[in-house]
C-alpha cells in the first residue's frame, strides 16, 4: 500500500493529539518543526497558539498531511513511542493497525527480516507445533504488539522444539541436563556444550522472572530474545539433522 488513507490520518490525529490523553501543542510544534527542517517541507502550524483551527487535533492533522506516506508513517510511529502512550489502549490499537495496514511504508529493517530469523523459519518448518508458535511471535512483533505473550510464544516454541528433539515432555527449565547429554552424544565440544547450556539456563530464568509469571517485558530486550531464540533453534535443528 503506497498511501495512508485520509480516514486513518484523522484516526491517528484524534488519538495522538487528543485533548486530554494526547501530546501537548508545544510538543506537536517541536516534532513537526524538526521534521519540517529534516525533510524541507513547509507546515501550516509551526508555532503556538495554533491559528484558524478549532483544536490541536486539526493542527496536527494539517501538519501531518504535508508529508509523504513514508514520512507520515515515521512520524506516527515515533510519536507512539512517547512514554505517555505506554499504557494507552487506543494508542496500542493504533500501533497495531499502523503496522498491520501500512508496514510496507516503514523504512526500518526489523530483526524479523534478518537472515538469522529467515533461516530459522526455514529449518523449523518440519517441527510444525514449534513452527506455528514461532510464526505467531513474529506476527506479533511485526504488528508491534509488545506484550508478554510475544516472548511467551518464543519460549514455548523453543520448549516444544526441545521436547520433539529429545523425545520428552519436560518444561524448558528442566531440559538443561538432557540437552547437555544429547549434545555430548552428538560429539559437540565441551566448551560449546557449556556455553550453550549456560545461555539456555539464563534464558529460562529470564522467561520465568520477566515473562512467564510477570508482565515486566522491556521492549528494548525483545530483539535480543528473538535473536537468541532463533540461534538456539537453528543450532539445535542443524545438530539434529
Amino acid at each position: 500500500m503506497s498511501k495512508i488513507s485520509s480516514s486513518f490520518l484523522i484516526y491517528a490525529s484524534d488519538i495522538l493529539a487528543d485533548t486530554e490523553a494526547g501530546i501537548s501543542g508545544g510538543l506537536i510544534v517541536k516534532i513537526f518543526n524538526a521534521k519540517s527542517v529534516e525533510y524541507g517541507i513547509d507546515i501550516p502550524h509551526s508555532k503556538i497558539p495554533f491559528k484558524d483551527v478549532p483544536n490541536k487535533r486539526t493542527a496536527f492533522l494539517q501538519n501531518l498531511e504535508k508529508f509523504s506516506p513514508e514520512q507520515q508513517f515515521e512520524i506516527i510511529e515515533e510519536i507512539l513511542e512517547e512514554s505517555k502512550f505506554s499504557d494507552n489502549v487506543n494508542a496500542k490499537q493504533l500501533k497495531t493497525r499502523l503496522f498491520s495496514q501500512y508496514k510496507s511504508l516503514s523504512k526500518k529493517e526489523t530483526i524479523v527480516e534478518s537472515d538469522l530469523v529467515i533461516e530459522t523459519k526455514h529449518w523449523l518448518q518440519k517441527f510444525s507445533d514449534s513452527y506455528k508458535l514461532f510464526l505467531s511471535a513474529i506476527e506479533k512483533y511485526e504488528k508491534k504488539i509488545y506484550e508478554r505473550n510475544l516472548l511467551d510464544d518464543m519460549r514455548l516454541s523453543l520448549e516444544l522444539l526441545l521436547q520433539q528433539i529429545l523425545k520428552n515432555n519436560k518444561s524448558l527449565e528442566n531440559q538443561i541436563a538432557d540437552v547437555s547429554s544429547y549434545q555430548k552424544m552428538k560429539g559437540m565440544s565441551v566448551e560449546i556444550i557449556s556455553m550453550f547450556n549456560k545461555l539456555l539456563d539464563y534464558y529460562s530464568k529470564y522467561q520465568n522472572n520477566y515473562v512467564k509469571h510477570n508482565d515486566k517485558v522491556k521492549p528494548a530486550e525483545i530483539d535480543f530474545i528473538i535473536d537468541l531464540t532463533s540461534s538456539f533453534m537453528k543450532f539445535l535443528i542443524k545438530g539434529h539433522s
